[in-house]
């Protein structure tokens, strides 16, 4: 073909230019949305260690699919370029990870992220109490979230992951595999993944074990803010004239 026979006319043109439009805000809202869920996550963590003295959260990363990743993901399914469609089909495009110290603190997070009233639970998949035949471990919620736009609330879709330091820790060795060796996983390493993950399940649970253990009668320490010598002077101060 020429390149006059490939050019694009200019009705195409401006239907790419109307998707671009469309693919970018649907983007933008999915970052938001990671935002929201963020801002949550924080205040349940800084919560927790005021009221428990106890943080249950490690660590937390997010992302969002770049363009081009979605674009492929959409063609790989077969899906129409209809951000609808591809807003309910495909619900990692905004993702979250959260990273705790113990199998008890990964519920524990998803209870409290889970009961706040303006979430809606789309699904939640328990691949701790239930992990994949190559021992895959981690609790995987899609949520439902509003963004709360100039013109109302949007509903948009995020995937939260939660895992313990350990499953995280398989979990990124078994990614670095199997890219390496492009999916084709010699059987060898397959069997010896499997063992590490059921070593890490027990590795997790017996550093619980231990952790309650320790913490079993122990009081809670003032976690809340700092205050210093003039702070307290006025607080006693204070209460002394209400007295």
């Amino acid at each position: 073909m020429t390149p006059a026979e490939t050019a694009l006319t200019p009705q195409q043109i401006e239907s790419i230019r109307t998707l671009r439009l469309e693919f970018s805000r649907m983007l933008m809202h999915h970052r938001f949305v990671v935002n929201e869920v963020l801002t949550k996550l924080s205040i349940l963590r800084e919560e927790s260690i005021y009221a428990r003295s106890y943080n249950p959260i490690e660590h937390i990363s997010s992302r969002v699919k770049s363009p081009r990743s979605l674009l492929e993901k959409v063609h790989r399914r077969g899906l129409p370029l209809d951000t609808d469609v591809i807003r309910e089909r495909i619900t990692d495009i905004a993702g979250i990870r959260i990273t705790c110290s113990f199998i008890a603190d990964t519920y524990h997070v998803l209870e409290l992220l889970t009961a706040q009233d303006d979430i809606r639970v789309v699904e939640i998949k328990d691949y701790i109490a239930h992990p994949k035949p190559n021992g895959y471990r981690s609790l995987h919620a899609i949520l439902e979230v509003p963004v709360f736009l100039s013109g109302g609330p949007v509903p948009v879709i995020c995937e939260v992951q939660i895992r313990t330091i350990a499953m995280d820790f398989w979990a990124s060795l078994e990614h670095k595999i199997h890219y390496k060796f492009d999916g084709d996983v010699p059987d060898r390493l397959i069997d010896e993944l499997t063992e590490a993950a059921d070593a890490s399940d027990q590795l997790d649970r017996r550093m619980e074990q231990l952790h309650s253990e320790v913490r079993e009668g122990t009081a809670d320490i003032d976690s809340g803010e700092e205050f210093d010598e003039e702070a307290l002077r006025i607080l006693w101060d204070l209460s002394r004239q209400e007295g």
